[in-house]
This record gives C-alpha cells, sequence and structure tokens, in this order.
C-alpha cells in the first residue's frame, strides 16, 4: 500500500549537511526541467521551461558556491 503522506525529512545536523541536500534536490529539479523541455520542445510553455532550467542552474552553483565556502578550512587566508 503506498503512504499517503511522505516520511518527513531526516533531522539535519548541520549547514553543510542542509547545503548538501539543497543541491541535491536543484540538480533533481534541473534534471525534471531538462526532461519536460526535452518532451515539448515547442510548445509554448517551452520558452517558460528553459527559463526555470536557467534559474535552477543559478540557484545550483550559488549552493555550490556556499557549500565550498562551509567546507574551507577555518584558517584559510579568503575567510580572514
Amino acid at each position: 500500500m503506498l503512504k499517503i503522506v511522505p516520511d518527513p525529512p531526516p533531522e539535519l545536523q548541520s549547514l553543510e549537511d542542509t547545503l548538501m541536500h539543497a543541491t541535491d534536490y536543484a540538480l533533481c529539479a534541473e534534471a525534471v526541467a531538462q526532461q519536460a523541455l526535452q518532451m515539448e520542445p515547442r510548445s509554448p510553455s517551452g520558452l517558460l521551461i528553459a527559463a526555470a532550467i536557467h534559474e535552477i542552474e543559478a540557484l545550483r552553483k550559488l549552493l555550490e558556491s556556499a557549500l565550498a565556502r562551509v567546507q574551507m578550512p577555518v584558517d584559510s587566508p579568503m575567510q580572514r
């Protein structure tokens, strides 16, 4: 039997874990949007899907940048 309500997300312990999960979700959203665009490339909504892909790519890059900063050693010269 299928569950009506999904399980809640696991408790995240750190900012790094949260950023990693958010990056994974952004990657999945990007893949879904790309698949939607491939299925209907000439549909009226194609431009909106392409715009969504662009925005999701930008989001993913921001998340990856934030994750890299979180993973940087504390005594790194860039954090001074």
